[in-house]
C-alpha cells in the first residue's frame, strides 16, 4: 500500500505532465471541472480543477461537490500515473470508479 505522500506527489506528477501537454491538449479539449480523486484504502481525499488540459488547485481533502470523482486505490493511483495500469481497463475491471457525466469521461480520456 502507498503512502499519503505517495499518492499526492503522484497527483503532483500527473499535474506536471498535464501541464507540459497542455497548449497541444487545450484545443481538442474544452473541459473545466472540479475533481475530487479518492484513495479508498487509505480513507483520504484530494481535489483541484482540471481546467485548460491543466490539473490546478491541487489539494488536500475531499469535494463531495465535484464534478468528476474518481475513487480507486492507493496502488492503483500510483500504477496509473505512471502508465503501468490502463485506465480503461481499470475502470472496465471495477478497480477504478469514474462518476461523471457522458460526456466529460470521453474528454477526460483525452487527457489521461
Amino acid at each position: 500500500m502507498a503512502t499519503v505522500d505517495e499518492c499526492r506527489q503522484a497527483l503532483q506528477d500527473l499535474a506536471a505532465r498535464l501541464d507540459r501537454n497542455a497548449e497541444t491538449v487545450r484545443e481538442h479539449v474544452d473541459l473545466d471541472r472540479t475533481l475530487a480523486c479518492r484513495i479508498s484504502d487509505l480513507e483520504t481525499a484530494f481535489h483541484g480543477r482540471l481546467t485548460g488540459g491543466r490539473l490546478v488547485g491541487l489539494t488536500d481533502g475531499d469535494d463531495p461537490k465535484a464534478k468528476i470523482a474518481m475513487t480507486t486505490t492507493s496502488d492503483d493511483l500510483i500504477a496509473l500515473v505512471r502508465g503501468d495500469l490502463d485506465v480503461t481497463r481499470a475502470v472496465a475491471s471495477r478497480r477504478v470508479s469514474i462518476k461523471a457525466n457522458p460526456f466529460d469521461l470521453m474528454k477526460l480520456r483525452k487527457l489521461l
